[in-house]
């Protein structure tokens, strides 16, 4: 096994990366500028926009993924041509906040049905301690008929990819891997470095390797969640948080974070897996719960806010019609997945609002079968009684105070989440203006 690199270095064996999504697409493309790449995704539909190139995720571009090399298929019988692979899939959560395995444990499935003698299959889905070893492996071994370690190794290096950051990418993120075994890690970590610029850190165990990745998440909602508290207790007292943080932050050791609505795939679901696992071993987690609550309750607390500001400007509620603009989970990128605007709308729908919804990235037909949310266009976003602006997409930044004016009717009423707008400037224009 161990040259298997200089025979995928020199072409003469091919990486599949399984599953084409935000994360598993750059890593395809990535890898197919140095040596041979199949693309498989079961998603028939988005294989042939790829095809096409076209880049519904937009992570990589059009440009991109017309010019690249990668074979996209969706055809499982296509992973036999591949000696080692990448498993891309997501990972979310069930209605109960516990882990749904369901898309690793179908990709291993998948994978092991496929699954040729010498081969290495390293995981990047983000998963609890333990799943690479106890779930995935056996999965592996039964569909394949191999004996993982001695007919083929496995190994596990999490996901770092932010969508929608054009900073951050594959290329300039260091990359954590682990092997089952000191050869695979060794061979896992060459590979990965034909793609990671600044380097590649080897963790000593599958384990710690994606702890690593679930307490990166956890840390940040955490952090969050503080801040998101923080605005709610600065909200009763009529004290602008936005300008707390800024004074605080002339000290040289305070966390730079902000109050806002934290979904995804990733920060919002991620700490899940990790207190399941925990509980697994009779510890019940304070702390990160107690943060997962504080900001799963925001859509809630900006919706109470909205009626409220209605109320003291003197709109009638019941007849009133809400602007929200921004509907993904985070800014820059068509995602919609687990976004936490829904909750918003759903509030205050709780009390037969009119809201109109409109997102210039969002994915519009996800949104629909999802969430059950026609989008508006830009045209329809007129006459409000008050406006949300719920995500920071750069389309929204670039607007002039008029454009936010002009959409309103009788008295002025914006609800600023990401505090994208000059709060003065709102102010000498007699409008009602909140944030976070």
């Amino acid at each position: 096994m161990i040259d298997i690199y200089e025979k995928i270095t020199s072409k003469k064996e091919t990486i599949s990366v399984v599953g084409l999504g935000y994360v598993g697409m750059p890593i395809a493309v990535a890898f197919a500028k140095k040596v041979n790449v199949i693309g498989f995704d079961l998603n028939i539909d988005k294989i042939q926009l790829y095809k096409k190139g076209i880049d519904p995720t937009k992570e990589v571009g059009n440009s991109e993924i017309k010019k690249t090399n990668v074979e996209f298929t969706s055809n499982p019988l296509d992973l036999k041509k591949a000696k080692f692979h990448i498993v891309a899939v997501p990972t979310p959560i069930n209605t109960d906040h516990t882990p749904d395995l369901s898309p690793i444990k179908l990709a291993s499935e998948i994978v092991g049905q496929n699954l040729v003698r010498g081969s290495i299959v390293v995981f990047e889905s983000t998963v609890y301690p333990g799943v690479t070893e106890e779930v995935c492996i056996p999965i592996l071994e039964k569909e394949s008929g191999l004996k993982c370690g001695l007919d083929f190794k496995v190994g596990y290096s999490p996901e770092r990819i932010n969508p929608g950051d054009k900073e951050h990418k594959l290329e300039n993120i260091v990359k954590v891997i682990s092997g089952i075994d000191e050869e695979s890690s060794n061979i896992i970590k060459r590979i990965y470095e034909l793609v990671v610029d600044v380097g590649v850190y080897k963790a000593p165990t599958i384990k710690v390797a994606e702890a690593a990745k679930v307490i990166e998440n956890s840390q940040r909602d955490i952090n969050i969640a503080f801040m998101n508290e923080l605005s709610i207790i600065f909200g009763k007292m009529g004290i602008d948080t936005k300008e707390v943080l800024k004074a605080a932050s002339t000290k040289w050791n305070f966390l730079n974070f902000n109050p806002g609505l934290v979904g995804g795939h990733c920060i919002g679901v991620d700490p899940y897996y990790l207190t399941y696992k925990a509980e697994q071993f009779g510890y019940h987690s304070q702390v990160i719960l107690a943060g997962r609550r504080i900001n799963d309750e925001m859509g809630k607390v900006i919706a109470e806010n909205a009626i409220k500001l209605m109320i003291k400007n003197g709109k009638d509620v019941s007849k009133a019609k809400i602007g929200i603009f921004g509907f993904t989970f985070k800014e820059n990128c068509p995602d919609t997945r687990n976004t936490k605007v829904i909750d918003i709308v759903n509030e205050l729908k709780e009390y037969m609002i009119d809201v109109l919804v409109f997102d210039p990235e969002a994915d519009q037909s996800e949104a629909k079968n999802i969430y059950g949310i026609e989008l508006c266009n830009e045209n329809q976003m007129f006459d409000l009684d008050l406006i949300i602006v719920a995500v920071n997409h750069e389309f929204f930044v670039n607007k002039s105070n008029e454009y936010w004016f002009e959409k309103l009717k009788g008295k002025n009423i914006i609800m600023d989440v990401k505090g994208i707008l000059n709060k003065e400037t709102m102010e000498q224009n007699k409008v009602a203006y909140w944030r976070l």
